[in-house]
């Protein structure tokens, strides 16, 4: 486990500091940092591990630091922790090459299982998946109104304003959105992006 390094970047010393002693007992080594450019600075030619950074920060953000990351060669696993309502900087996140990303408020275990399944898979890369065959069957079982709404979710969209933009209620995105988790075997939005990027990576 020894470069099984948690480098946590967040502005908040509040957050900095509950992430690392949740880390620590989870037998993770932890380095924390106030910022992006914090992190940066300490010029790393390669980083260990992964990263967990919040996506509102001042200065360089989390869509930024991850751009930054990869000009600098740096292929470490990033996982992008966002609010509620910043569904569409998540889906942004996760095409920037985010390996997850979880909304805040979040259960610990949900946090240490991303953590652990970023360390597992950075050394797959995206374009050689081995899901992207049964994904794309998957997707091939999707009605063209849920095609729709996986579009408008890939995309960053709320339900309301999907549902405003296909002309049906929230209620029945909401069921849509539902139906198409179900058929694509996902667990969580973030699954959802992913899975949808992995079958249509658009670079």
């Amino acid at each position: 486990m020894a470069n099984d390094v948690v480098h946590v970047v967040d502005d908040d010393v509040d957050v900095r500091k509950s992430l690392g002693f949740l880390l620590a007992t989870a037998d993770f080594a932890v380095r924390l940092y106030e910022s992006a450019t914090a992190f940066l600075a300490t010029e790393p030619k390669e980083v260990d591990g992964c990263v967990v950074t919040d996506v509102r920060m001042p200065g360089i953000d989390g869509i930024e630091f991850l751009r930054q990351l990869k000009a600098r060669g740096l292929g470490v696993p990033v996982i992008v922790m966002t609010g509620h309502a910043d569904v569409a900087l998540a889906v942004q996140a996760m095409k920037e090459g985010a390996a997850d990303f979880i909304e805040k408020p979040f259960d610990d275990q949900v946090l240490i299982d991303a953590i652990r399944s970023a360390l597992d898979h950075r050394s797959q890369p995206v374009a050689a998946h081995p899901q992207s065959t049964e994904i794309r069957k998957n997707l091939a079982t999707l009605s063209e109104r849920e095609h729709q709404v996986l579009d408008g979710l890939v995309s960053g969209l709320p339900n309301k304003t999907i549902a405003y933009d296909l002309g049906i209620s929230p209620r029945t995105v909401e069921i849509h959105r539902a139906n198409v988790m179900s058929k694509m075997g996902a667990g969580s939005l973030s699954h959802l992006v992913r899975m949808a990027l992995i079958a249509e990576p658009k670079h």
